[in-house]
């Protein structure tokens, strides 16, 4: 865009206005992994496991608090992800890592590995509509500390979450009773197990799908396909699009959880990124 026409539209718009709108509907999805993907083969050779993840292809990566050799040391993993080209996408924190005589050090650490999303893996509560609402609050008072230094809260599901009516889950608990500005991290493999439509919960809450688990997992008491992504029968293209233009999707993230037919944790990774690959190749960019 050139520099003229760039002033003109801060000027029609105002750089707030314009943050929004670029906040609301990424030009380009970010490529991440949950490193949760590869919990075995991370411990065995953090180093090279996050080398051989940039190789890949992914752009950044989600920690679910293995952090090898660094740590005490998030600098020196900063530089070690930057060699690598790799991005912090987000990480999973639990409440207990972000109590008042915890959250300074947490936000420091996660700040230096530029890190601004935070999610909440999983909560007991999440598995009751009463459980969730009082999360919620929990989850809205986070929400205000972690907004002055520039960081997110955000909450993700599993089939708990989705359980009951399509409306009335604890899953729509917790999108009606946080702020605008808490992630929606939905797990798409947890949603379609648990029987609802990813798709159509990305469209329910606009612009609070930041960051998205992709997962290959079948509806419970179903079966057909491999857990792999698009090997399955999830509608990948419909998803992806959805995200694209409702959900204000900065990073997908793809999480592994199975491992078919004896295949290696990296090598189930690189199966359904080449999947997840094909099925952007055929759609537009944006």
């Amino acid at each position: 865009m050139k520099l003229k026409t760039r002033i003109l539209l801060l000027a029609l718009l105002g750089a707030s206005s314009l943050a929004q709108a670029a906040a609301a509907a990424p030009a380009t999805q970010r490529l991440g992994l949950q490193l949760w993907s590869v919990k075995d083969e991370i411990k065995q050779d953090f180093e090279g496991t996050l080398a051989k993840i940039g190789q890949l292809g992914f752009q950044g990566v989600e920690f679910a608090g293995e952090f090898g050799p660094y740590k005490d040391n998030p600098a020196g993993l900063r530089a070690f992800m930057d060699r690598n080209k790799l991005q912090c996408a987000g990480a999973h924190v639990h409440f207990d890592q972000l109590t008042p005589d915890r959250l300074e050090a947490t936000t420091a650490f996660y700040r230096t590995l530029g890190c601004s999303n935070l999610v909440i893996p999983m909560d007991k509560r999440g598995a009751s509509v009463d459980g969730s609402a009082q999360m919620s609050r929990e989850l809205s008072s986070l929400s205000a500390q972690l907004a002055p230094k520039g960081m997110r809260i955000g909450y993700h599901n599993h089939a708990q979450e989705m359980a009951g009516a399509a409306g009335s889950t604890p899953w729509d608990v917790i999108a009606q009773n946080t702020p605008k500005g808490a992630i929606l991290e939905q797990d798409v493999g947890w949603t379609t197990f648990a029987g609802k439509d990813p798709v159509a919960y990305v469209n329910k809450y606009p612009g609070r799908t930041v960051t998205t688990h992709f997962k290959a997992k079948m509806a419970q008491g179903t079966s057909g396909g491999m857990p792999i992504i698009g090997q399955d029968k999830t509608d990948w293209a419909g998803l992806v699009q959805a995200v694209r233009r409702v959900g204000g999707t900065e990073w997908i993230i793809i999480e592994q959880e199975e491992y078919p037919n004896g295949m290696g944790q990296l090598e189930t990774v690189a199966a359904s990124l080449k999947g997840l690959q094909a099925v952007l190749a055929k759609l537009p960019a944006n």
